[in-house]
């Protein structure tokens, strides 16, 4: 088998599980080489990924939770670090100042405006009968939350959309530069809601965190441009992957579909989290060993890249019964497309609740589902998932 987890090609069109089963059965904590960097373990069983996840003082999230390293060239951040990429005490100071914004109690409270925004974004395309499923319904949704969230034009979420899809693209797979410059676009707004918020503050997230204090100073620019790029970049990832990676697994298999149909407020919250095992939309996070450790009989070196395969761990036998068969109601499903531990995703209340509201109103409203063209996935081995879906469909009266 020959395993290659780098090029994005390998995951056109999913996630490449035929050699996540040959590593998971042969090579669990696999040593892979990096053109020009020094390689990394790629790590693909259920409980070794759990226990890398968890253990912040073996595995560290600095210098980054991406397997390339940081250039001095591309940071340009100064002192300062994105949250994903600190561990606690640090990590923890800097959660806590965002934590209440998605705890469930906070996101349930938000349910009744995400169902009108699930039914604003259908009503966008239901008279059309067909869409670009992921533009004009999947993106929209966590753009819109996340805007709102963040006291911003709804309009303009859906433009910072489009910047972290240039950002989750694969440096090979479009012009040089690009991620960069759309890392600085995105800056570049950031820098226009802080001139905004600080001259009209109010409710929202981004005005009260320009308003609170770590280690009794408030955030400097960078940490709050960096807050922004994180909050925008991750709001979307799971919910926009999910909804159109689940609508296509739910297409391919049309008696499930039916079967979710049958009772779909019983239903749905079993076949959420399915479909979050399924698709995984979050591929991998990697992880740097503070000091020498054995991990899967493997002896890890201080300093050595470990890389965890959600994926991968999501598709485990030994964790999950007939990992491979979709089944919408599953019911013993602990899976991990939202990592575990200290950096476990603090959004996650609110994603759910952002994708039942929209399939939901996807699955009462449209039918027979069709695809127009082949689906666009994109060129990423870091996120997974449709970046354009062509769909046709009948409304539903």
């Amino acid at each position: 088998m020959q395993i290659d987890l780098l090029s994005p090609e390998r995951f056109a069109g999913g996630q490449p599980h035929d050699q996540f089963r040959w590593l998971r059965e042969h090579d669990p904590v696999h040593w892979h080489e990096e053109p020009g960097a020094p390689g990394f373990w790629a790590v693909t069983r259920f409980a070794d990924v759990w226990a890398v996840d968890r253990d912040f003082a073996t595995y560290s999230s600095e210098p980054t939770i991406m397997i390339s390293d940081p250039t001095s060239e591309g940071q340009g951040f100064g002192p300062y670090k994105m949250m994903l990429m600190m561990d606690p005490p640090d990590h923890t100071a800097f959660r806590k100042l965002i934590r209440s914004e998605f705890t469930q109690p906070a996101a349930h409270l938000r349910e009744g405006r995400i169902q009108e925004l699930a039914k604003k974004i259908v009503d966008g395309v239901i008279e059309r009968g067909e869409c670009d499923f992921v533009a004009d319904v999947a993106g929209e949704m966590p753009s819109f939350v996340i805007a709102e969230l963040m006291g911003l034009p709804l309009d303009d979420g859906r433009e910072l959309y489009k910047l972290t899809e240039i950002i989750h693209t694969a440096p090979e797979a479009q012009a040089p530069g690009a991620g960069a410059q759309a890392v600085m676009s995105m800056f570049d707004y950031g820098q226009r809601v802080i001139a905004d918020k600080r001259a009209k503050p109010g409710g929202d997230l981004a005005s009260k965190l320009l308003a609170v204090e770590v280690d009794g100073r408030k955030l400097a620019d960078m940490e709050f441009l960096l807050f922004f790029l994180l909050l925008v970049d991750a709001g979307g990832d799971t919910t926009r992957n999910l909804l159109s990676g689940g609508l296509l697994a739910l297409m391919e298999h049309p008696q499930h579909l039916d079967w979710l149909r049958e009772d779909l407020t019983g239903r749905l919250p079993a076949a959420r989290e399915e479909l979050l095992r399924w698709t995984s939309p979050v591929i991998y996070m990697r992880r740097t060993a503070r000091k020498d450790v054995v991990l899967g009989g493997k002896q890890v070196r201080d300093g050595d890249k470990v890389v965890m395969y959600f994926g991968s761990a999501n598709r485990d036998p030994d964790r999950f019964e007939l990992p491979d068969s979709l089944a919408l109601g599953r019911v013993d499903n602990e899976h991990i497309a939202f990592g575990t531990g200290p950096h476990g995703c603090l959004g996650q209340h609110l994603a759910r609740i952002e994708i039942d509201a929209m399939l939901s109103e996807v699955l009462t409203r449209m039918a027979d589902f069709e695809l127009a063209g082949e689906p666009e996935w994109l060129a990423s081995n870091f996120i997974s998932g449709p970046k354009a879906m062509p769909l046709k469909f009948r409304a539903l009266a």
